[in-house]
């Protein structure tokens, strides 16, 4: 247990705040670099639906998030959720498994935010992308930005929480500028002329157009890892994710419908700074290019607002000793936890070096099954296990959204692709070793007795119960 003297995390984000910072982790580059791979992958204009039914997945696993986030309010989010749930069948190896995880695919989340960055810089410098993928310059240039994004993050919660306010303005700017820039030389006929048999086309490719366009929702949890450092968890984090989820479905509804109907489909498709190229046709070039800033600091904003939230990750984790033990210190001034923010940071400068697509793929294929797939029954057992949790939040209709949720991730997994299925199950085979190196080593399940936690029940506390 940590002395009464060691640092401790600040309650300093609010709604608005939460809310925020989840917006702009959610809106960063990912609507402005993955359209034309929507509309190609769904070979028309019809691609504009593909937003609604992802975010109908990402609602419905948002109140998931919602209901676990409220009852646990703590530095880490998935990690609690999966401790707690799994703690009494297999010990702390899911836990284990979801850190494991974790180390990787968030960020390579910030990793394809660092890539559309330097994408979109590219239109205002030529030389950072070569063919589909960034020149030499452009991966120094990647590699300064998460550099940049550490830098802005060593400092305390509450400066933080003012500056992504700050963020979330530019990001709003950047989208509603390029949609009413759209919105002003619409075409009705460009937007909603669908090819012939689009409707089986947009049934052909909704499997790989959900993997995209889930990839865009990501970012509404980043409160439930924050429930450390946020005010009213009961009520802010559920409120934070519902308002984050709907306000940026809308945004991106009309961002696609209005790219559609400035840029004929065919050269969308093909476009690699989409936006900037509506922003041209609409105003010219000039006008583009100063919203191409703003479109550059918002990408900046969703990588920052991403390695904020999973820096938390690993801190509970090597609390509890399931991690490596300097995982878990805070600074003693500024009070977040650097080593989180360190390793992240270098893993994100190295996914960077890979093309956008490749990194898509890899973590939507890594994080499904640990953590989305299990978190959906990690609900449903915790309401078993602990009928006595305080619940501040409990989800609407239940069971019927978890179930939408889990037929939904199951479907994006499936969907994929056999060969990112078979590395994102041979990274969990790895990290099933891992676990039994470490459980030996700890005299833990299965080498010695499970550790039953359960922290988060009314006057429960830290009590520890063998088992």
């Amino acid at each position: 247990m940590a002395s009464p003297t060691a640092p401790t995390f600040e309650r300093r984000l609010g709604l608005f705040q939460a809310t925020t910072v989840n917006m702009t982790q959610m809106c960063g580059i990912g609507p402005f670099v993955t359209i034309p791979v929507m509309i190609a992958t769904m070979e028309g204009p019809q691609a504009m639906f593909g937003w609604v039914v992802g975010a109908i997945i990402a609602i419905t696993d948002g109140l998931v998030w919602a209901e676990l986030g409220a009852a646990m309010p703590g530095a880490g989010g998935s990690y609690l959720y999966l401790r707690e749930a799994f703690q009494y069948r297999t010990g702390r190896l899911m836990p284990f498994l979801f850190v494991w995880s974790a180390v990787l695919f968030i960020p390579l989340i910030m990793s394809t935010g660092v890539i559309g960055l330097v994408q979109y810089a590219g239109y205002l410098w030529p030389t950072l992308v070569h063919g589909s993928g960034l020149s030499t310059p452009g991966h120094l240039v990647a590699i300064g930005v998460v550099v940049l994004v550490i830098v802005a993050l060593y400092r305390r919660i509450g400066d933080i929480g003012r500056l992504t306010s700050v963020f979330f303005v530019v990001m709003l700017i950047s989208v509603l500028g390029v949609i009413f820039a759209a919105f002003t030389h619409f075409s009705p006929h460009l937007a909603f002329t669908f090819p012939a048999n689009g409707g089986s086309k947009f049934f052909t490719g909704l499997g790989a157009g959900l993997v995209i366009a889930i990839y865009d929702y990501l970012g509404y949890n980043t409160s439930a890892y924050l429930g450390a450092e946020i005010k009213d968890p009961g009520r802010v984090i559920p409120r934070s994710i519902v308002f984050a989820i709907l306000g940026i479905m809308g945004l991106y509804f009309l961002l696609q419908v209005g790219v559609l109907g400035v840029v004929p489909w065919q050269q969308a498709e093909h476009s690699s700074s989409v936006a900037s190229l509506v922003l041209e046709k609409a105003w010219g070039k000039g006008t583009a290019q100063i919203f191409t800033v703003g479109i550059i600091i918002t990408a900046f904003a969703s990588v920052f607002a991403g390695l904020l939230g999973g820096s938390r990750v690993p801190y509970n984790a090597a609390r509890d000793k399931v991690f490596l033990s300097w995982f878990g210190r805070l600074h003693p001034r500024l009070r977040f936890p650097t080593a989180g923010l360190f390793a992240m940071g270098v893993i994100t400068a190295i996914g960077s070096l890979f093309t956008l697509t490749d990194v898509i793929s890899m973590l939507t294929a890594v994080f499904v099954l640990i953590q989305s797939v299990a978190q959906v029954v990690a609900l449903t057992v915790l309401r078993r296990r602990q009928p006595g949790l305080p619940r501040p939040y409990k989800m609407w209709l239940y069971p019927l959204p978890s179930i939408v949720a889990l037929a939904g991730w199951l479907y994006i997994y499936k969907s994929a692709g056999i060969d990112h299925i078979l590395l994102s199950l041979a990274w969990l085979a790895a990290g099933g070793i891992a676990f039994l190196v470490w459980a030996r080593a700890e005299h833990t399940w299965p080498f010695g007795p499970k550790e039953i936690r359960e922290s988060f029940l009314e006057n429960t506390g830290e009590a520890v119960h063998g088992t």
